[in-house]
């Protein structure tokens, strides 16, 4: 018989419910230690705008534009048009928080330059990625009104779209671990953070890492669940 949707009520729920407790947790934790060493002002004096511009032209990058982009934590570089884009809280703060998120962002510019492999990966799979997720769950739902062999190949081609999106997930992890990693060396050799100050912004950037993990971790949850579910749907038929 058709494998109906009283299969998604199940206890593997649980796995979903998992994961989004951990996003919750990374999520709270990275807005609550950004918020504290928000209010910590750099001995510099820097903007994180201005901490940016320093950064990049030590790197000998001049390519680079700097531009404010509205929201909270919204800061990303964006490799194709070479855009470094900072948000309200960091563009113009002068604080330990707002430097080493603007020093992170930096660490993306410098990957882009030093053409880092696990970037050049991640930047490689964005549209593989993309269209993972977006057909994922439409054929797995599709897949559940055939018969055995005609839905278990649309369920399993949805579980395989679904994996290139957790890839992307994975792939992630090291590109932003090492854009902190290069941000807090770079801000320490520059002396644009004092010794303490580091340790301020070490924290940010690790809570900040955290939300990554926690994605991914949700990510490969619900594809345990996804297998779980229909890897053994021809048996239970």
């Amino acid at each position: 018989m058709p494998y109906g949707f009283y299969r998604f009520w199940d206890p593997t729920y649980i796995l979903v419910i998992i994961g989004a407790v951990i996003c919750l947790l990374a999520s709270a934790r990275v807005r609550t230690t950004f918020s504290k060493y928000s209010r910590v002002a750099s001995r510099s004096g820097m903007t994180g705008a201005e901490a940016a511009q320093r950064i990049l032209h030590r790197a000998g990058i001049y390519d680079v534009s700097i531009q404010h982009v509205q929201g909270n934590l919204t800061d990303h570089y964006d490799p194709k048009n070479k855009v470094l884009r900072l948000s309200d809280s960091v563009y113009g703060a002068a604080s330990v928080a707002a430097v080493g998120v603007a020093a992170h962002e930096c660490g993306h510019a410098i990957q882009h330059q030093n053409s880092y492999a696990p970037l050049a990966m991640r930047s490689a799979i964005v549209p593989v990625a993309n269209l993972g997720s977006m057909l994922a769950w439409p054929l797995i739902v599709i897949g559940l009104f055939f018969s055995r062999n005609s839905g278990s190949f649309l369920i399993t081609l949805g579980i395989i779209c679904f994996s290139m999106a957790v890839l992307f997930q994975l792939v992630t992890l090291p590109v932003e671990f090492n854009a902190s990693a290069r941000a807090i060396r770079i801000l320490g050799e520059t002396g644009i953070l004092a010794g303490d100050e580091l340790k301020g912004t070490r924290k940010v950037l690790s809570a900040a890492a955290l939300t990554y993990v926690a994605s991914a971790a949700a990510a490969l949850l619900q594809l345990l669940r996804l297998v779980l579910l229909f890897g053994d749907r021809g048996r239970r038929e």
